[in-house]
């Protein structure tokens, strides 16, 4: 992978992650967006807990609405769309920062990435390659790294990426689009997409909390 601190222009780096600024403002406060690859829409929904049958259409405000009308039930909602021989993956919630799912997800020469943002303040980037997780880390903790002892371990992938406080999710969008090769547009959060309701972890896995472990 080529950084910015292996060779690659700083503004090349730089307008990239300005293209994602969207990704850190105030109006997308939770979400996880993934990115798949060698997998089918189908195959996405399944590995994320849904029924490929049993489909609505929605946007992303209209998806978070009516899971904010179920705050206090496991209820969470997927909306996917093939670009480009890639199934992206968008939810107003978690399931796709969960190991096992990205496992499910990636497995059979797929491959999977994904970026979590939530309300409390929370990151994780997170990529997995033919089922095995080869790196998952909070942006939040790098920004500091290089005063920590000992320093946060950061897989090859993403080795050289500098995080900053207020850009921590521009930066790993910008992550994203370098390993898997696609763009992430935000017009696709205004898009009716096809909308799946998703098993709730806890009965999704025969082992809930192995299914937490890289």
């Amino acid at each position: 992978m080529i950084t910015p601190d292996q060779g690659e222009k700083p503004t090349v780096w730089d307008d990239l992650v300005a293209r994602y600024a969207w990704a850190d403002a105030d109006e997308l406060e939770t979400y996880t967006f993934s990115v798949i690859s060698g997998k089918t829409e189908n195959e996405v929904i399944r590995a994320f807990g849904g029924d490929p049958a049993v489909c609505r259409t929605m946007t992303f405000a209209e998806a978070a609405d009516e899971q904010a009308r179920h705050l206090y039930e496991e209820y969470a909602l997927l909306r996917v769309v093939t670009v480009d021989k890639h199934v992206i993956a968008i939810e107003s919630g978690y399931h796709g920062s969960i190991p096992e799912i990205s496992r499910r997800a990636s497995s059979d020469g797929g491959e999977f990435f994904s970026v979590l943002r939530t309300v409390n303040a929370r990151y994780q980037v997170m990529h997995a390659l033919d089922g095995r997780v080869d790196g998952m880390f909070d942006p939040f903790e790098l920004e500091d790294a290089a005063w920590m002892e000992p320093e946060p371990e950061v897989p090859a992938w993403a080795d050289g990426v500098a995080f900053h406080m207020g850009t921590l999710c521009a930066e790993s969008f910008a992550l994203m689009e370098h390993v898997m090769g696609i763009p992430v547009d935000p017009a696709w959060t205004d898009a009716a997409l096809r909308t799946v309701l998703l098993a709730s972890p806890d009965t999704l896995f025969s082992d809930p909390e192995a299914a937490w472990v890289p």
